[in-house]
Formats: structure tokens, C-alpha cells, sequence
């Protein structure tokens, strides 16, 4: 089981720099013109330019959180670090979810006002699946102590 565990949560490693730069979701200002995709990256150097505590907090929730409870489970996994680190590293993939709801509420407003046009792509399945599978491999790492 351990050995599964190891092997999941270093394959998030690889999979969570894709997902960054996975489209998200296209995106366009009336059905007319042509759609343009957003990507975790992408949006991120988007905010930048116009709200930089808000990039931050993106920043934060969507790259930091996410792979910094990685890498500590992987100390856990391999003897690195103690066990007594797995709440603050299950609060880490709490915060990175936080990044999901905020593209699932975006998605929603541009919706509802029906100026633009927004599909959903894989990369939001990719990120999306990669949170839920750390906090999945957070939650039987503790299970396991």
C-alpha cells in the first residue's frame, strides 16, 4: 500500500506542472469571436497585470499549496519528515481546492450574464483530479499511521 502511495503522489509531481499549463477553459466576448483558452499560467500572468493581491493569493492556492503538500508527502512517504506534519499538509490540499471553486465560479458568472461565450476544456479535469487525488492520498498516508 505504501509503495502505491509513493508512486501516486510522486506522479503528481509530474502531473501538476501539465495540469498548470492544461486549458482550463476557452473563453470568449460573444459567440462571434473566436475562443480563447486559459490555462492556470495563463490566467495567473493575466492577474498580474491588473490585480497583483489577487495573483498572489491564485499564485498561492494554485501552485504553492498544491505542490508543496506533495513534496512533504512525499518526505513522509520516504522517512523524510515526521507524520505530525499531515494536518497542515491536509490543510494545503483544503486551500488548493479553494483554486478549483474559484474557476467553477467564474465559469458560472460568465454564464449567467450570457455576454461571452465559455466551454470547459481538460485541463480542468486534470487539475482537478490531481487535488482530489492528493488529498485522497493525504487522507490513506494518515489512515495508515
Amino acid at each position: 500500500m505504501l509503495r502505491v502511495l509513493r508512486v501516486a503522489n510522486l506522479m503528481l509531481l509530474i502531473l501538476f506542472p501539465i495540469a498548470w499549463f492544461a486549458p482550463l477553459l476557452r473563453a470568449g466576448f460573444l459567440p462571434l469571436f473566436g475562443l480563447r483558452e486559459i490555462s492556470v499560467i495563463s490566467g495567473i500572468q493575466t492577474l498580474w497585470d491588473s490585480d497583483v493581491a489577487l495573483a498572489l493569493l491564485v499564485t498561492f492556492f494554485a501552485l504553492f499549496a498544491p505542490y508543496l503538500k506533495t513534496i512533504g508527502l512525499a518526505l513522509i512517504h520516504f522517512n523524510m519528515m515526521r507524520r505530525k506534519v499531515l494536518p497542515v499538509l491536509a490543510w494545503l490540499g483544503k486551500l488548493a481546492m479553494a483554486d478549483v471553486f474559484l474557476v467553477a465560479l467564474y465559469i458560472v458568472a460568465v454564464k449567467g450574464i450570457g455576454v461571452g461565450k465559455i466551454e470547459t476544456a481538460w485541463g480542468l479535469y486534470l487539475f482537478t483530479g490531481c487535488i482530489l487525488a492528493s488529498i485522497v492520498i493525504s487522507t490513506l498516508t494518515a489512515k495508515r499511521t
